[in-house]
């Protein structure tokens, strides 16, 4: 192991112990053993739609977290999580941090506020501490853009009509939010395409991607190498709406539409980064065959473009099947995911069309409250239009298999 990732395990369990005096306090400690494809990952300026290549083969630091939160009063809480990575270089940050209001009432409507930046709530897949998945280790093309470029940083308010308070088996939540920032998301999906991984992007970091040859042309010059997915740039407010519907504890519903508002236009000459025009519809189901076996399903459809007149121009989309068993301290999930990006606009200097569909499998074991074993297969297949110009060939076909222990405290 080398001293980056015992800094960064020592740092996290440091400030695991100072927050859990004034909070409550969870976390989490994932070492895994990669055996990754020799394709470059993305992450060090490769094409790779992995978060490992074959440079990273051995012990690596794949999950540090804390997620805490503290109680101001009554109805106020503080609440944030702090993550902790190795790749592509050591870092620590908040993927996370909000207050949240909920006050205390007698109606049979429940309401409450967040403000500050977190998720918004459109994933069934990743209900776990720290936005991450009991499920698979690798998450799902969808939910690893997700991941990577969105973030609320604004105000949601949610109302909640709960099925028992009407003697009822539905219940229902009313989600709409309003924000600023997010401007850049939407970058990765066209010059990357989507990708497979479990690396959440912390408020201060940047995402690189490889050397896309159409950057080196006039109207392309000015935009970065990399995305800051959370940048203001346009002064512009976005806002999503959403609805959650729930049938007794057998089935889970969950329907967003997400809107950045920006200003395809707008351009930060200083970190070279537009305010990409992204919108998208989201839909995901989860439904519980069993109190074993559930069923998770979610697609997303959306559009985004940046530059005068919208001369980057992308629709894209995604779903995803995936089918999870438990069996005493044994959890077998599978899922399969389709990706797409359409290149729409008349640039044909930029090709940003690509597809791929993958297959994940994983086997975890619980060992204890506190310790988990894991292994994971997963195999990808992509084409995207910008890789010939990089000298690649426009198909890639890619593997992965990973042994993974967590301990959570």
């Amino acid at each position: 192991m080398t001293m980056n990732k015992v800094s960064l395990a020592f740092i996290l369990l440091g400030l695991a112990f100072s927050f859990n005096a004034l909070a409550q306090v969870k976390g989490l400690l994932q070492l895994t053993a990669v055996n990754g494809d020799p394709q470059l990952s993305w992450q060090e300026g490769g094409v790779g739609l992995y978060r490992y290549d074959s440079d990273n083969d051995g012990i690596v630091l794949s999950q540090g977290l804390i997620d805490f939160r503290v109680d101001l009063s009554t109805n106020w809480s503080a609440h944030g999580v702090v993550n902790a990575h190795q790749d592509p270089q050591a870092s620590l940050g908040f993927s996370q941090a909000y207050f949240q209001y909920q006050p205390l009432t007698s109606s049979k409507y429940k309401w409450h506020v967040r403000a500050g930046g977190f998720y918004p709530l459109l994933s069934l897949e990743n209900p776990d501490m720290g936005w991450i998945s009991p499920y698979n280790y690798t998450n799902s093309a969808i939910n690893s853009w997700i991941g990577e470029e969105v973030r609320t940083v604004g105000v949601e308010a949610t109302i909640k009509r709960p099925g028992r308070s009407f003697n009822s088996k539905h219940s229902f939540a009313f989600v709409g939010a309003t924000f600023k920032g997010n401007d850049p998301a939407g970058t990765l999906l066209a010059w990357r395409g989507f990708a497979m991984h479990d690396r959440q992007t912390t408020f201060n970091e940047a995402v690189a991607f490889a050397p896309v040859a159409s950057l080196n042309t006039p109207q392309l010059q000015h935009q970065a190498n990399q995305v800051l997915p959370f940048e203001e740039v346009d002064g512009r407010f976005g806002y999503y709406g959403g609805i959650h519907w729930d049938y007794l504890k057998k089935s889970q519903f969950r329907f967003y539409y997400y809107d950045n508002n920006g200003d395809p236009a707008a351009l930060n000459y200083s970190t070279g980064q537009y305010a990409w025009d992204t919108r998208f519809s989201s839909v995901a189901w989860l439904y519980k065959f069993t109190a074993q076996t559930r069923l998770i399903v979610q697609a997303m459809s959306g559009n985004t473009a940046m530059g005068e007149s919208r001369g980057v121009d992308n629709d894209f989309y995604s779903h995803f099947i995936l089918l999870s068993h438990k069996k005493a301290a044994h959890r077998l999930s599978i899922r399969y995911d389709y990706f797409e990006v359409t290149d729409k606009d008349d640039w044909t200097f930029d090709p940003n069309a690509s597809h791929g569909e993958g297959i994940t499998a994983t086997w975890r074991y619980q060992l204890s409250p506190q310790w988990q074993l894991g292994i994971e297969g997963s195999a990808l297949h992509s084409q995207a239009d910008n890789r010939e110009a990089m000298g690649i060939a426009r198909k890639l076909s890619q593997q992965q298999l990973s042994l993974n222990v967590q301990w959570r405290y």
